[in-house]
């Protein structure tokens, strides 16, 4: 493989855990990242783009968080209550075990608890011995730029700043200083403590949360994940993986609206030090489809069902004027301004600055979510129910868009800002916007322009043929006029556009395996060759190492195959968590954890096993 320019290593500092060493719970609603060391650094409340109150991920002085661990030297280790996302982070000391049980409450019918209580609940249990803890509460609201204040009412502490408030309920007495409250206690074997943070508002008002509730809220939230699981159909050989991936993609949905975030998280580098930083707390049309596409893989048919009443209810072409008829992203209530900014008072992770909130390539054209999003309502068509009438009118007015639209030059699909190109991933999603329409219009015998559309799916077969096809390399390239390669184009025959033992493909796999492939992770592209408009470089890109996995499934290189997938699972975290990327030394970067990589590790896992038998 062609060297790629060396990255730092990751940084020991002790003020950040590195990415990987963190957990996620979450209520549908939003998410917390906890700690192997017990500490809260990452919270926003009650949504996943709303403000943090937790940031210390960002930065370890103004960001905030909530500790609670044993006050002792020890080791710890992390994991799932079985089969659930309730999150268990275990203390060994010399004079006992501890551990902390953090969840955040969710009902049967997959809403908070109560509706318009959004809490999460941190239980503390001394299962061997004794263990001294410590608990601190440090809230920074608005990402550390609002000042608050810390007072006692009925037994709560409420933390007050101008826009929000939380109120805290805690078994054991905390001590305060008007900005932070924090305690010291000691359990023996079988002794508890509960801390439960609630939003403080006006719908539902603050009441305490003694042993018995957190109890009660804990199994009801432990029964929620196991029957939401039991759905799963998959039975294959890497069942814990896939099922923990299909948990994690659920966590990343907002049930009041069934919009799919790409990643909970704003500003986790894709390099140390550089300006790699963005926030993925909002709906990519192309991560949400292609995460449809694997949950209905699973049997997942409800989440399905809800992004496509998502897309019925809050999107509409013609919403994305600027851009074409839609917008490549939106954020989780359908709205469309999404401005990007710089939180220049953070000083990011490790000290990669920016901070960035907002996300400035909701304006850019790209193309390929038609493929994406079409090819993902043709399969709810398929795998779980006939579309509407009205949606069926929506796919045609797309599909006329795209007819008329393939060949302008685009961002393309890694939103890169370095101008424009006629990128060959662009023109194959493309194709298969209009092929998938015409096999539903067949289908369902639906009304449709049809011989209009067979003629733009034939142009655009010849133009990616004739010029994305490279002699010289001997492979399919990133774009015209190029011999640069890019693991976008092993999408090719995974959307069923190339056969995937032709010779060009068989030939294009192996210029991708020579240049873009290390010890099975792949690179998206080389910066170097193919300017991007960014400094620096990143690391392989997750869910291009899975593509290159079903890839060679399809072209019938098995061994190859299962070697590289369960390489990649040695990168997972100790949870079987992935963020977008991994760097030079395995460590993961970039958002985290990321709905691209955990939905392309679910398509590769169903489809290597189908083949292996």
């Amino acid at each position: 493989m062609a060297e790629m320019p060396f990255q730092q290593e990751p940084s020991r500092n002790p003020r950040y855990l590195p990415i990987a060493e963190h957990g996620l719970i979450g209520d549908l609603r939003s998410v917390a990242l906890v700690g192997t060391n017990g500490t809260i650094d990452w919270y926003c409340s009650p949504s996943f783009d709303a403000p943090s109150v937790f940031a210390a991920v960002l930065d370890a002085e103004r960001g905030g968080s909530f500790e609670l661990a044993a006050a002792v030297p020890g080791r710890t280790k992390q994991f799932y209550f079985p089969d659930t996302n309730v999150l268990i982070t275990r203390f060994f000391t010399e004079d006992g075990v501890g551990e902390v049980q953090d969840f955040m409450p969710v009902t049967g019918d997959g809403h908070a608890a109560e509706s318009g209580r959004h809490r999460l609940i941190r239980r503390v249990v001394c299962v061997r011995g004794t263990v001294p803890f410590r608990a601190r509460v440090a809230p920074r609201f608005n990402y550390g730029a609002d000042p608050h204040t810390v007072r006692r009412l009925n037994g709560l502490l409420f933390f007050e700043s101008p826009e929000r408030s939380l109120a805290l309920t805690s078994t054991v007495v905390m001590e305060c200083d008007g900005r932070d409250a924090w305690a010291d206690f000691k359990l023996g074997e079988g002794e508890t403590a509960v801390f439960a943070l609630d939003l403080a508002g006006e719908e539902v008002p603050p009441r305490g949360c003694p042993h018995m509730e957190a109890e009660h809220e804990f199994n009801a939230t432990v029964a929620y994940w196991r029957r939401w699981l039991h759905q799963s159909r998959y039975r294959g050989r890497w069942r814990e993986m896939v099922h923990r991936s299909a948990l994690t993609l659920k966590l990343l949905t907002y049930a009041p609206t069934g919009a799919i975030v790409a990643a909970p998280t704003t500003s986790l580098p894709e390099q140390l030090g550089g300006e790699r930083n963005w926030d993925y707390r909002y709906v990519w049309v192309r991560d949400a489809a292609f995460a449809v596409y694997a949950l209905l893989r699973l049997g997942f048919t409800g989440e399905a069902e809800a992004f496509m009443r998502f897309l019925t209810t809050h999107i509409s072409p013609g919403c994305g004027d600027r851009s074409g008829p839609l917008q490549i992203m939106y954020g989780i209530d359908g709205r469309t301004e999404l401005p990007e900014r710089e939180l220049t008072h953070l000083e990011g992770h490790l000290g990669s600055a920016p901070v960035r909130v907002g996300n400035a390539a909701a304006d850019q054209l790209q193309l390929d979510i038609y493929g994406a999003l079409i090819d993902s309502i043709y399969l709810y068509d398929k795998w779980a129910q006939p579309i509407s009438s009205g949606q069926w009118d929506d796919v045609c007015h797309l599909v006329g868009w795209v007819c008329d639209h393939w060949e302008q030059p685009d961002e393309g699909v890694w939103e890169t800002r370095g101008g424009r190109r006629n990128f060959l991933y662009s023109r194959l999603m493309c194709w298969v916007a209009v092929e998938r329409a015409i096999r539903l219009a067949n289908r369902r015998g639906l009304p449709a322009d049809l011989p209009r559309w067979r003629q733009s799916r034939d142009t655009i077969y010849r133009w990616i043929m004739d010029r994305g096809w490279s002699e010289r390399r001997g492979a399919f390239v990133q774009h015209e006029d190029s011999e640069v390669l890019d693991a976008a184009v092993l999408m090719m025959p995974l959307a069923k556009f190339i056969a995937p033992t032709d010779p060009k493909w068989l030939s294009t796999l192996d210029a991708l395996t020579e240049d873009l492939v290390s010890d099975s992770l792949v690179y998206r592209y080389d910066p170097q060759a193919s300017p991007d408009g960014l400094r620096g470089d990143e690391g392989t890109f997750s869910i291009c190492s899975f593509w290159y996995v079903e890839a060679m499934v399809r072209a019938g290189r098995l061994d190859e195959a299962r070697l590289a997938f369960e390489k990649m699972l040695t990168y997972a975290n100790h949870l079987g968590l992935y963020a977008e990327e991994i760097g030079r030394t395995g460590e993961q970067q970039g958002n985290f954890p990321q709905a691209f990589t955990h939905l392309s590790l679910i398509s590769a896992a169903f489809n290597l096993d189908r083949a292996l038998g």
